[in-house]
Parts: C-alpha cells; structure tokens; sequence
C-alpha cells in the first residue's frame, strides 16, 4: 500500500524517490523527430561513378580508365563541340542501391608496376572516398586491367592526375 501512495502523491521539487528517472516535459517540434531523418537521400550512379573514378585516377601506377576503344572513342567525343561527356567516368560503372554500392572499374597500368599492388591501392582508395562522401555501403570493387602502359608508347591523351 505504501508504494501506492507514494504513486499517487503529488511530487514537489527535490523529492523524487530514488532509483526513478525524472520524466522530461515533451518538447513538440515541428515535423517532429530529428531533421536530418526528415526525407529520403538518394545518389545517382553518375555522382558515384565520378567519386570513383577521381579516386582511381588519384593512385600511382594508374595511367588511365578504360579500354583502348571507349578511350579513342572518348577522344573523339572531346573533339566534338556540344558532345563532349566528362572524362572521369570512362573506364567505371557503378550500381547503386539504397545503402549499398558495387563498382566496376576498368584501368591501364604503367609498365613495371605491381598489378596486384595497384589493384588493391585503387580498391582501397575508391572504397573510402565512396563510403565517406556517400554514406554508402560499397560491397564490391571489380578491377580489370585491360592494358600496361610501355615507356616508349606515345601518349594517346594526357590523364588529369590529381596530387
């Protein structure tokens, strides 16, 4: 009965029992809820091939993105007033979902480098510049290496590098 009556009672400041958490005065927001949960986020498979492909070009070893024919095609594209599509997407493709990606990438390797080596710098570094820009989960990062690159070829167009 006398925990009845202390429920009952009408509590004063300074005597609330011990071991019961303070009941908080309900703040009403509007919309309510936490705001950065208000609304849905979604990421086109452009922006994240774009991150990746910068990411990508960014590794030592890397001397372009893509096969030897989407990188003439490419050129001759640049060449074309209107038609010209962004660079730093040739060579990836990505498949976006709603919290995870996967990720294809195709890359030319200089001579004398590593391909193993390369290969997992270039998973690493796409991998945390799509997780920390996108919040996205990436599952997987496909690497095919379609060429190497030898000293002594000419060089089809220069790559923008990023150091």
């Amino acid at each position: 009965m006398a925990d009845t009556a202390q429920q009952n009672r009408p509590e004063t400041p300074g005597s609330e029992p011990v071991g019961q958490e303070l009941k908080k005065p309900l703040v009403s927001r509007r919309g309510g809820g936490d705001p950065g949960a208000r609304g849905r986020t979604t990421i086109a498979d452009g922006v994240v091939e774009k991150i990746a492909g910068l990411a990508a070009r960014d590794v030592l070893g890397v001397n372009a993105m893509g096969s030897g024919l989407s990188r003439t095609f490419g050129a001759v594209r640049d060449r074309v007033p209107g038609a010209a599509r962004s660079t730093v997407t040739r060579g990836v493709k990505a498949e976006v979902g709603e919290v995870q990606t996967a990720l294809d990438l195709e890359i030319v390797v200089d001579y004398g480098v590593s391909i193993v080596e390369v290969a997992g710098a270039v998973r690493e570094n796409v991998i945390a510049a799509v997780e920390r820009m996108t919040g996205l989960e990436v599952v997987e990062v496909n690497i095919a290496v379609s060429d190497v690159k030898l000293p002594e070829e000419e060089e089809e167009e220069p790559e923008p590098r990023l150091q």
